[in-house]
């Protein structure tokens, strides 16, 4: 009997493996919610600052660059022994306890500085629109930030799941405004970025490729959806089985697709309407491409779209990076009972993370620290470790990935891990 519902069983999960269903949907949109935020609105700058060429590389890479080091992590993930375990307990389980510790650690530093980083931003950003756009007074910050970060916790509370659809929700209205601005700006291009481009013979020359190489750090963090990935796949684990690992990717492409279209056509549209001195002023200035655009053009329906595409974008990346951050402490906690004797209450520890996250944003936010640079320069080389690096190694190193070995796409990853970790480190010491 218990091998007949066996079989069942399995033929179920094969059957519903087939196709694109609701909760594929869902996940899709919960990807791309969680990678579309605000680093998109500073990719046009830093994309588009070095002339045409590096542009229409980054265009060429974005797909392969993004879709193979997620999906890299993703069979990471699904590669453990347990259909429920996460990240860090994958980690453990393939590398021991002490390797597990310290990549649970960098995988809790690789998220958690971003989400203060959200907190900030997204106190500016509603700061902003009540004072210039609404013209009311704004309460005292301290108040503010700790309003909107509660906001977000309440949707915290309601568990993983509504979290994944509440981003997939938001994800609509913040593709519409993305694109609508995009188009708007169609009359605008100039095509001053074309005309000023070197000939393709003399275009790879050493700025070109310092360009493409700092770009490169600037795609990964853009692009990036690791927080989320644990989430996806032990979900996916449990849907599908034996069957998920193709499942992810056909999600993974699906989602990947979508944001390369969005955001490429998003930062052509705001290059080709600058000029690369523009572009360069903006990045002088060190603010958001909507910023500039609102400024340059002196349009009062971009000055009032922009606080509001940026809003709906922080506070999605902020709810998915939550989940990242979420895991990577827990699990260091959980770690730390174990090792004690002690037994391990996750809603306990769910509870304990709340407060940390709660009061370390809201101090944050509160104090208003200039931290997006130490995002991407600290935080960036963590991502392309455990991103890029950690899954390959993976491949190489562990019985239950060698399955994945040999694959042309595992020397392009790696590459790319490489790139991005040296072109930050080179930020840091030039």
């Amino acid at each position: 009997m218990s091998d007949m519902n066996i079989a069942v069983e399995g033929s179920l999960s094969k059957a519903s493996s087939r196709g694109i269903n609701k909760a594929d949907v869902v996940w899709m949109l919960g990807l791309y919610g969680t990678a579309i935020g605000a680093g998109v609105l500073f990719l046009p700058i830093n994309a588009g600052v070095g002339g045409l060429w590096p542009l229409v590389a980054m265009l060429i890479l974005a797909l392969p660059l993004t879709f193979f080091a997620h999906r890299g992590l993703t069979r990471f993930v699904l590669s453990g022994s347990t259909r429920d375990g996460d990240i860090t307990e994958v980690v453990e389980e393939h590398f021991g306890k002490t390797a597990g510790k310290f990549i649970t650690l960098l995988y809790f530093f690789a998220i958690y500085p971003i989400l203060l980083m959200y907190s900030v931003a997204i106190t500016n950003t509603v700061e902003s629109l009540m004072v210039h756009q609404l013209g009311m007074t704004a309460p005292p910050r301290a108040i503010l930030s700790l309003a909107l970060i509660l906001g977000l916790m309440a949707i915290v509370r309601l568990g993983g799941q509504v979290i994944v659809k509440a981003m997939s929700v938001l994800v609509f209205p913040f593709v519409l405004t993305l694109m609508g601005l995009a188009l708007y700006l169609i009359p605008h291009w100039n095509g001053a970025i074309i005309t000023e481009a070197p000939a393709l013979g003399d275009a790879f020359n050493g700025d070109f490729l310092k360009t493409l190489w700092l770009a490169i750090p600037v795609m990964v963090f853009s692009f990036n959806h690791s927080p989320i990935i644990s989430s996806f796949a032990v979900d996916n684990k449990g849907r599908y089985g034996e069957n998920a690992e193709k499942k992810c990717s056909n999600i993974l492409l699906g989602a990947h697709v979508m944001m390369v279209m969005t955001v490429m056509f998003f930062v052509f549209s705001c290059v080709l309407s600058l000029s690369p001195a523009d572009l360069a002023a903006a990045k002088e200035q060190n603010i958001s491409i909507l910023s500039y655009l609102a400024n340059h053009f002196d349009n009062p329906v971009i000055a009032t779209v922009a606080p509001l595409i940026a809003m709906v974008a922080i506070s999605k990346s902020f709810l998915g990076h939550y989940l990242g951050a979420q895991e990577g402490m827990n699990g260091l906690m959980a770690k730390s009972l174990r090792e004690k004797g002690k037994n391990v209450d996750v809603k306990q520890l769910n509870k304990v993370t709340a407060i940390f996250m709660i009061l370390t944003t809201w101090a944050v936010a509160t104090i208003n620290p200039s931290i997006l640079g130490m995002i991407e320069d600290l935080g960036g080389p963590i991502i392309a470790m455990l991103l890029f690096l950690m899954p390959m190694y993976a491949i190489a190193k562990v019985p239950a990935m060698r399955k994945y070995a040999g694959n042309l796409s595992n020397g392009f990853v790696t590459l790319i891990g490489l790139i991005a970790m040296s072109g930050i480190l080179y930020k840091l010491i030039a």
